[in-house]
């Protein structure tokens, strides 16, 4: 496992339209790491993932994101990407008229161009570690000729994320409420491409309102994102905490942190 690689986050200050969402985050995570962040609805959870992955649409006004003491703030999104970030959204883009196939190939195609020491793409790798991963994942051998996400349902789009994630093989991939609306067979699903990247030595933050997933992700660390900030971090017993008392708990013990 690679933990020198790492993803830090230090006052981090960023908004939307002249409103400020994210108050001050600080996080820090190692490759290999699965860190969970969870948070009732507005705290600003799928902001920060957004603000991570260079989403122009926020704007940051303070702190900084330094992955092995470069700052990416910098950075366009595909130069985060090219870096080794991953973002799997909660609502993926559908895109008609491009196969699964033909996107992740150009993908990876533009990632190995991009990297200082160029990799050759090879075909046969590629055709290889795709049915590899497209078994893995427990998906029918011919959605890789379907359009990307073009009359996915929920489940699909949330596997075709993770079938990426598997894909481009991240130093850091962050995902955004990957649970949500999936049944329990298809969480086990997500959880597992969440596992194997893991296994490989990638970190990972998932962002989730509930405990199912982290039923089968067992996080390193557990983050309360609450009115913009973490305002509290541990172990798997905070998932159990959140579980026993709710958000309610949270509104009381830290209602101060705006």
């Amino acid at each position: 496992m690679n933990t020198q690689i790492q993803l830090k986050i230090q006052n981090l200050h960023a908004g939307v339209a002249g409103q400020e969402i994210l108050k001050g985050v600080n996080l820090k995570t190692n490759a290999g790491e699965v860190h969970a962040i969870m948070g009732p609805n507005g705290s600003g959870k799928s902001t920060l993932a957004n603000v991570i992955m260079g989403n122009p649409k926020y704007t940051v006004t303070a702190g900084e994101i330094k992955m092995n003491e470069v700052d990416i703030l910098g950075m366009d999104v595909n130069e985060r990407a090219y870096a080794g970030l991953f973002l799997a959204f909660q609502y993926p883009v559908e895109i008609p008229g491009v196969t699964v196939a033909k996107f992740l190939k150009r993908a990876i195609e533009a990632k190995n161009n991009a990297a200082a020491n160029a990799r050759k793409f090879s075909a046969s790798q590629f055709i290889k570690e795709l049915r590899e991963s497209v078994a893995f994942l427990e998906m029918d051998s011919n959605f890789v000729n379907r359009y990307l996400n073009d009359g996915f349902s929920g489940g699909e789009k949330k596997r075709m994320e993770v079938l990426q994630m598997l894909m481009l093989k991240p130093k850091f991939a962050i995902l955004d409420e990957p649970d949500s609306g999936l049944d329990i067979d298809a969480i086990k699903i997500v959880s597992r491409g969440v596992n194997k990247i893991r296994e490989t030595g990638s970190g990972a933050i998932v962002i989730t309102h509930y405990q199912r997933i982290l039923n089968y992700v067992n996080p390193d660390f557990v983050h309360i994102l609450y009115q913009g900030r973490i305002v509290t971090s541990g172990g798997r017993e905070m998932v159990d905490l959140l579980e026993q008392k709710g958000y309610d708990w949270v509104r009381e013990k830290y209602g101060h942190a705006a």
